[in-house]
């Protein structure tokens, strides 16, 4: 006999869910901007494939902040509704964590913003959103794009070392969400034909 209560099946788009999603597109969308922009800064200024890939480069850096807004929204939301129900516990690896991704969220923001500064500074109304001119962030001023270049290099290579400590330091368990989630060989296995 049949029990009379039934269990509640979890939502499939929680909050946290979307959060996770949103994590591996902008890493998607990140893995792009550094390779295009570690590609597109050695191509001569006489190719004409250059100022496409600039466009596109700004595109996807424009993309990613609008992104980044709405990945806080909803990890704010994850965060109250965690520690609604009960405070975290500080400890150490606590801190440290916490350091560590508050440092990434601020090089998410600063790469991008640094770009627009160093972009703008450059020339004005050259940030285009695949082909929609965007205001100006900051005015034109040729005495700042040296700054602005520098900014957006090392803020960048800081935000890929960032990258790096937290892939480290997420390791276990991103193999174990490979093993669970994509184990190829089990689900393509061959029989044998002897």
């Amino acid at each position: 006999m049949k029990s009379s209560k039934t269990v509640a099946k979890p939502r499939k788009t929680t909050a946290f869910r979307r959060l996770w999603s949103l994590h591996w597109i902008m890493s998607a969308g990140y893995l792009i901007l550094f390779t295009g922009g570690a590609a597109m800064a050695r191509i001569p200024r006489e190719l004409f494939i250059r100022n496409p890939l600039y466009d596109f480069h700004k595109s996807i850096g424009t993309l990613a902040m609008a992104l980044l807004t709405w990945r806080i929204f909803l990890l704010l939301r994850v965060y109250i509704s965690k520690y609604k129900r009960k405070s975290p516990r500080f400890s150490f690896n606590w801190f440290r964590t916490f350091a560590l991704h508050t440092s990434l969220y601020i090089l998410m923001l600063a790469v991008p913003i640094s770009g627009f500064f160093f972009s703008n500074s450059f020339k004005s109304n050259n940030v285009r959103f695949f082909g929609i001119t965007l205001p100006d962030i900051f005015p034109e001023n040729s005495a700042m794009v040296e700054l602005g270049r520098s900014m957006h290099f090392w803020f960048a290579y800081g935000f890929l070392a960032l990258i790096i400590l937290h892939a480290i330091d997420q390791w276990k368990f991103i193999k174990n969400f490979w093993r669970r989630n994509f184990k190829l060989s089990d689900k393509f296995k061959c029989s044998d034909p002897k």
